[in-house]
């Protein structure tokens, strides 16, 4: 416990500045009675070498592309954020922060980058954050390696990160700590706020590991900082590790959560508004006067905004800089302009390969990696990899041309088995800019990256998801690698569009979709085994994809019946229909690779594709069942399964499953009656 006996004056500008970062937050947080105070009382001195004696930023255009960036990792520690963003200068307002965590505010309970400027990335699920300060840190050093000349420095900033207990704790950041020590990423610096309290407890009765040992060996440059509040030594170790090129860095900072609260030093300060004594008795503490409240003194606001005046002139020069690189190399100043704004070059569209039935049968799998090798022609910011299975995800293999501490010019990322920090140095990596982004896995895979994806989903990040091996159909590897319900779950996640392609070009124009749509994550859900192409002479175009679902093909006389269908089972949707137009039935094959896309279209669309007095539907899809009762209605038919699949060759297990052409013809005949 801090003792209160004596109160600490503030003599100086700096501490003065610091108090007052202190109070603005736990003012927030007790006007809300709702928070957590304890970080933003013990990490204050940190935040605020940062932002005043550190980084290169300009207030005034949060969005400056050569900005330092800060992430808040503890994100639940955003009373802190608000208020260096306030009295730095970005447009965020006292009365916003009078509206701490209230509907529809400017200041959430955890920062969302798409409310509040100068928030770089949305955090509050733990370890994310310093997920996402990897794919920051990434990004930057891909293009400055791409774009960068001799005297030319055009791509030169850091990426800082506040990190908790809590973080450190997370798997997800020990993956992506452990890819940044391989990548050596010399300008990612992270401030370990160490004060070894968590929302329940002390972290000593379920963490009493050695972080640091542990960062040292994912070859890390560590350093300690004994007093949280030495605003000089931290700023010593932060200017000591930007020294270190060949490592990240992180800099454990001993801190006492809610420094100056009677309740310091306890988790009873982590997570709740301390109560309005208490903050008078912290405002004591510091030698202030205890009834002022969301109070400024004008010195305090002077002083703050020095460093983004200075930012204003930083960014007027690199602007100059920036107009002199484009007129020496015009080819890669328009590429970095176009990538920095998620735009994509004139006729890239020419780029996209077409498929025939002489091509042969394709997995839906290779016809992706056929359709990124074309895209990467004519998109050279297109970057990402796979979490080790890039062989099986049909991505570009060769270790020579991979993302590597002295090729971080290369596009292609080798991710190691790491799916979750995968999914977060993507946020991260489409937060910075510059770069459109992709990540593969498995499909059944995506469960362990679920995090990240929800998160990309929240904040509308343009990340492509290759997703392979989608169904029963992978066949031996059996069901621990056979989704069922990984679909369906991705199917509920708002923002993110799935795609389930039939064929070759129907998974072209997935890949056209997902490069085209700039607000949100697409995932697409590709096959392990080889599938027929869809003849484009004789079927409708593929280009339909974009509206969801579209008919396929009718037989000739009064519709009796419609098959939908996704993926590989539109081939079986397609043999199935042949035999029932011998057996004198006609009916309808719908091919509905996305949910999502079909749901955006007009109520006629819809109509003219599932006619509502054609009830007779069966739906096929060789994953759960969960969901399509809303296309196939009441006296519709469910194909699917409700049980795990078998290890054996993919097209026995379908069978063996009721995924055949002889079993979907009966299901038809029980349904017409």
């Amino acid at each position: 416990m801090t003792d209160t006996s004596a109160t600490v004056k503030s003599t100086s500008i700096d501490d003065l500045s610091v108090n007052t970062i202190r109070f603005l937050s736990i003012d927030a947080v007790q006007k809300a009675n709702s928070g957590h105070p304890g970080l933003p009382l013990g990490a204050a001195p940190m935040a605020y070498v940062l932002y005043t004696r550190i980084m290169r930023y300009n207030s005034s255009d949060p969005k400056w592309f050569n900005r330092d960036r800060f992430i808040l990792s503890a994100g639940h520690g955003s009373a802190l954020l608000y208020s260096m963003l306030h009295l730095t200068g970005y447009d965020l307002s006292l009365e916003d922060l009078k509206q701490f965590r209230q509907l529809h505010s400017r200041t959430p309970g955890h920062p969302e980058s798409m409310f509040t400027p100068g928030v770089e990335v949305t955090t509050g699920p733990l370890g994310q954050g310093l997920g996402n300060a990897i794919g920051v840190a990434m990004a930057e050093a891909h293009l400055a390696a791409k774009y960068n000349r001799p005297d030319h420095k055009i791509i030169d900033h850091f990426t800082y990160v506040i990190a908790s207990d809590g973080d450190m704790m997370e798997g997800v950041a020990s993956e992506a700590s452990s890819l940044a020590g391989h990548l050596k990423l010399g300008k990612l610096i992270c401030l370990y706020d160490d004060n070894k309290i968590s929302l329940d407890g002390p972290t000593n009765l379920a963490f009493t590991e050695d972080v640091l040992k542990r960062y040292e060996a994912y070859d890390w440059h560590v350093q300690i900082v004994e007093d949280g509040n030495d605003l000089n030594a931290i700023e010593a170790a932060v200017k000591k590790a930007q020294e270190v090129t060949d490592k990240p860095s992180i800099i454990a900072v001993r801190t006492i959560i809610g420094y100056g609260s009677p309740l310091a030093d306890s988790n009873k300060v982590h997570g709740s508004a301390m109560g309005e004594e208490n903050v008078r008795k912290t405002k004591e503490f510091y030698g202030a006067d205890p009834d002022k409240q969301f109070y400024v003194p004008a010195e305090v606001k002077e002083h703050m905004l020095l460093r983004t005046k200075e930012g204003a002139k930083l960014q007027e020069e690199w602007n100059k800089q920036f107009d002199a690189y484009k007129a020496a190399f015009p080819n890669e100043g328009k590429e970095l302009e176009l990538g920095s704004h998620d735009e994509l070059p004139e006729g890239w569209q020419k780029s996209l390969p077409v498929f025939t039935p002489g091509d042969g049968a394709l997995a839906t799998r290779q016809a992706h990696g056929k359709t990124l090798l074309a895209l990467k022609k004519v998109i050279p910011y297109i970057f990402g990899g796979s979490a080790d299975l890039a062989s099986s995800n049909d991505m570009p293999l060769d270790t020579k041309l991979s993302f590597q501490p002295d090729h971080y010019e290369e596009p292609n990322i080798w991710f190691g088995v790491r799916e979750h920090g995968m999914g977060a140095i993507l946020n991260g990596m489409a937060a910075h800019k510059g770069v459109r982004v992709y990540g593969g896995t498995f499909l059944t895979f995506s469960d362990y990256m679920k995090g990240a994806i929800r998160l990309a989903s929240l904040t509308r990040a343009p990340v492509t998801y290759i997703f392979t091996h989608d169904s029963v159909g992978l066949g031996e590897d059996g069901p621990t690698h056979q989704p069922i319900e990984q679909v369906a779950a991705l199917r509920v996640v708002p923002n993110l569009v799935t795609i389930r392609p039939a064929d070759a070009n129907e998974t072209v124009q997935a890949w056209r979709l997902a490069l085209e749509r700039k607000e949100g994550p697409v995932a697409l859900i590709l096959s392990r085994q080889k599938l027929p192409v869809l003849d484009q002479s004789k079927f409708p175009s593929a280009e339909h994809v974009k509206k969801g679902a579209y008919v396929l093909k009718d037989t000739e006389g009064e519709l009796q019946l419609i098959l939908i269908a996704t993926g590989s089972e539109v081939s079986l949707a397609l043999a199935a229909q042949e035999q029932l137009g011998r057996e004198g039935i006609s009916s309808r094959v719908v091919s509905m690779p996305s949910w999502e896309l079909f749901e955006e279209q007009d109520a006629a669309y819809k109509e003219s594709v599932l006619p509502k007095k054609l009830v007779k539907r069966i739906s096929i899809e060789a994953l759960t069942p969960f969901g399509w009762d809303k296309y196939v209605g009441t006296e519709g038919k469910v194909l699917g399964l409700n049980r795990y699949g078998e290890s054996g060759p993919g097209e026995e297990v379908l069978k063996e499953l009721g995924f055949s052409v002889e079993n979907v013809v009966a299901e038809a005949k029980k349904l017409i009656g």
